[in-house]
């Protein structure tokens, strides 16, 4: 059954704001709510679950970007592994017959992708930065309270990228350098991290496609079920850069940039999506190149407005 009331946290956010137009799109008859209140604040959530009374939750609230993870490690955990009991705690509470849809992360394999391959969901948590830690906690979290009565599905996003996504991650941190340098107001120079590592990446929209597909099949899920969100396609950082490069008509030096770097040594990091493809019937369908070039295009508005 469509849920009918759907509490969305985090919605002013890059995924947030592609999941709600899709929501209005494919679940018309859906009221969504999305109070404003901070999920560390525990009275908050508390109000906000007990003034909706959601069939479901969808919480996307996060400390998202590994560098501001670091830097902030308090705040991280506060939001990260705490905003999310309280959440979890305040739907036991006050909405128990409500499903929460918990994004994870894919970061949260950390370690475990040293043993090669597409990971699944049975692979071993294993967080390598404060960000993977905090949503690995998070997760663990969520599924010791689906063993006590919580309704919970867990995702496990892999990189995903696309129009409105800020510069703190590589691929929109890549476009809006190419964008600056075709409007002329960049020298030709590129400052990069690491480009030999292959990642797992997936368009926005398709990511947003998966969290629908698991509200329309909330009822037939397990209380605990986990799913990947991922494309099982690695990509060469290096080479997504040549791309928007030939994309934008730019030619540029690159150069390496020390504050760019992560300290990880995982040099592929895969996913299979096979659960949700056979529980939800979801698969990625955008094209890369078309995620590129849209990524793309939406700096270059982003650079011209600016001035």
């Amino acid at each position: 059954m469509t849920p009918r009331r759907i509490l969305l946290t985090g919605t002013s956010g890059f995924v947030g704001r592609h999941l709600v137009a899709m929501l209005r799109r494919d679940m018309p008859g859906a009221e969504l709510h999305a109070p404003e209140f901070d999920v560390a604040d525990q009275p908050a959530v508390a109000a906000a679950v007990r003034g909706t009374r959601p069939d479901a939750c969808v919480h996307l609230a996060a400390i998202s970007a590994v560098a501001m993870a670091r830097r902030e490690p308090e705040r991280t955990w506060r939001v990260n592994l705490h905003g999310t009991l309280n959440l979890a705690g305040a739907i036991v509470a006050h909405a128990p017959d409500c499903v929460l849809l918990f994004v994870s992360s894919a970061d949260a394999y950390g370690g475990s992708f040293r043993s090669g391959g597409c990971l699944d969901e049975t692979a071993p948590l294993a967080p390598m930065n404060t960000y993977a830690a905090s949503k690995a906690a998070a997760d663990l979290a969520v599924g010791a309270l689906a063993v006590e009565g919580l309704r919970a599905i867990r995702v496990r996003p892999f990189n995903h990228t696309g129009p409105g996504q800020s510069a703190d991650f590589v691929v929109a941190a890549f476009a809006e350098q190419v964008a600056r340098i075709a409007a002329g107001i960049q020298p030709p120079v590129l400052r990069v991290g690491a480009l030999d590592p292959m990642r797992d990446f997936l368009d926005v929209r398709d990511v947003c496609a998966a969290y629908v597909a698991c509200l329309r099949n909330a009822d037939t899920l397990a209380p605990d079920a986990i799913f990947n969100i991922a494309s099982a396609t690695p990509r060469r950082i290096g080479d997504i850069l040549d791309a928007l490069l030939g994309l934008g008509g730019v030619a540029a030096r690159i150069e390496a940039d020390a504050e760019r770097l992560r300290p990880s040594d995982i040099a592929i990091a895969c996913g299979n999506a096979a659960r949700a493809r056979a529980a939800l019937g979801w698969a990625p369908r955008i094209p890369w190149e078309e995620t590129l070039s849209e990524t793309l295009a939406d700096w270059r508005e982003r650079v011209a407005r600016a001035g």
